[in-house]
């Protein structure tokens, strides 16, 4: 659908503030709980494609972070890039052993500029957040430091190593996904080698080629990979926009560009199955209490507009036609009624629903009768069977028995002391309950100050009848006894209202 010109501009703005702005949008694109969903499109497509640096750059780079020149260490090395983005550019090269490789180059000064905004942005992000009510509500400190985690991790291209050797062993088992296998005497904080996958971008493929591919099998393959990644791995790539998955040559998903990776525990695996399974089933009383369940509700959390919305959103999706499901953009829904009934959401919600969304639009980039809500029902039930032999692997196995040997070993002593108590009548039970003292203090403070109303009552009631009788000891003019009744009984009073007053505040905690 198209951008709200107002989105889109707003777009093009933060592309000419350059990458740490660029990152910032499209950290801002995965928060459904304050973004408008229009501007979250517009920001999620930022691109950040700017000029190349001079190869006598890349070459100063390669020599200091390899310890060589590029003429040593690399049999061929193209001088124009592949690809130039604002935090680095890629090289196509050969290395002295024949194979061909992707040299991904760290642009010079970008940390310093990076640490620079950074900064800044701070700066304006704590006066935003002691000045105002939005920055109060939406804590924007925070997510200044998401932001800079997550440059720095970028900026480290030997985390990005990591990534692809993890991602390759965890995803060995799909045969029709690739990725690219880091070369580790290559690869440094600012220089990452790896191998080199022909092909084209899912985005570029022309119909002749479509023909040629089986692209329902390899939209299946792509989504049942990520579902894996999110709900049985708990580590998942967390930007698999179209621009980073790939048709190689022999016809395989190629992944590439995996510095971005989110990372859940298990106990929010479940939950986030068990959403995506109310969602995809039409169960909306059941997406909404699990939602309840992963968020944290505010003391303002409208429970019953909560389900009403929920409600509709997941009714909707059931009756959408299989073109128009869009699993992704359902759970980003989610986020931004949680947010706006009261309730605060896990971050992972956010990552997993702008996750979603994208593989939504690859799935349908390859095969446009894809239904991400089929491919979630029909997996089910193996991503489940993963989870189990996961939990009964040996290691969790191991955990469990030394946990075990503990208790065992552990339990006769206390047994011991606990029957030891039991026998002596020293066993004692702590209940945190309501203060009997001061209740009973305060029942009788009551009771005094009711009583003290009484008899002031009757000292002015007797007073008045007193007033009628003619006695000779008189009070300036007046009948003596009546009068004293009431200097009595305003002295009383007085007092009783300075005991009000002054003496009866509440109790500092």
């Amino acid at each position: 659908p198209p951008i709200p010109a107002k989105a889109a501009e707003l777009a093009n703005d933060i592309e000419k503030l350059g990458p740490t702005f660029i990152k910032l949008g499209q950290l801002l694109s995965t928060r459904a709980d304050f973004v408008p969903q229009s501007y979250m499109e517009a920001l999620s497509r930022l691109q950040d494609d700017v000029g190349p640096f001079p190869f006598e750059e890349v070459e100063a780079i390669v020599s200091v972070e390899l310890g060589a020149r590029v003429s040593r260490a690399f049999s061929e090395f193209q001088r124009e890039p592949v690809a130039a983005a604002s935090l680095g550019q890629v090289h196509r090269a050969r290395l002295r052993d024949g194979r061909e490789v992707a040299v991904k180059i760290q642009r010079p000064g970008i940390r310093e500029t990076v640490a620079d905004d950074l900064d800044a942005m701070q700066e304006l992000a704590e006066f935003f957040d002691h000045h105002t009510a939005v920055g109060r509500k939406y804590d924007f400190t925070m997510i200044v430091e998401e932001l800079r985690k997550s440059l720095l991790r970028e900026l480290d291209y030997r985390l990005e190593a990591a990534n692809l050797r993890g991602f390759r062993e965890r995803l060995k088992a799909f045969h029709k996904i690739i990725i690219p296998e880091p070369i580790d005497d290559f690869c440094t904080g600012r220089l990452l080698t790896m191998e080199y996958l022909p092909g084209q971008k899912v985005t570029k493929l022309s119909p002749l080629t479509r023909t040629e591919l089986d692209t329902s099998e390899l939209a299946e393959e792509v989504f049942r990979a990520y579902l894996q990644q999110i709900l049985v791995d708990g580590a998942f790539h967390a930007d698999p926009h179209p621009g980073n998955v790939f048709i190689t040559d022999d016809h395989r998903i190629g992944l590439i560009d995996l510095g971005m990776v989110a990372r859940i525990g298990p106990r929010m695996q479940e939950q986030l199955l068990k959403l995506l399974l109310a969602i995809s089933e039409g169960r909306s009383d059941d997406a909404a209490e699990v939602a309840i369940l992963m968020g944290e509700p505010r003391e303002e959390f409208d429970e019953l507009q909560f389900r009403r919305r929920i409600t509709d959103v997941v009714g909707r999706q059931q009756d959408a036609t299989v073109a128009r499901m869009q699993v992704g953009k359902v759970v980003l829904e989610v986020n931004q009624i949680s947010a706006e009934t009261g309730m605060r959401v896990p971050s992972e919600l956010t990552m997993l629903g702008k996750t979603l969304l994208n593989l939504d639009i690859v799935g349908r980039t390859l095969d446009p009768d894809f239904d991400p809500n089929e491919a979630i029902r029909r997996n089910a039930s193996d991503l489940m069977q993963k989870r189990i032999k996961r939990d009964l692997s040996p290691n969790n196995l191991l955990s469990a028995l030394i946990e075990a040997k503990e208790l065992i070993e552990h339990l006769p002593a206390r047994l011991n002391r606990f029957f030891d108590l039991v026998s002596s009548n020293k066993l004692r039970v702590k209940v945190d309950t309501i203060d009997e003292t001061s209740l009973i203090a305060g029942m009788q403070k009551i009771a005094n100050r009711i009583t003290l109303g009484l008899i002031l009552a009757a000292l002015i009631i007797g007073a008045a009848l007193l007033m009628r009788v003619e006695t000779t000891f008189r009070i300036l003019g007046y009948p003596g006894f009546a009068i004293s009744f009431f200097l009595a009984a305003s002295f009383g009073a007085a007092l009783l209202v300075y005991q009000i007053v002054f003496k009866d505040r509440p109790e500092k905690k």
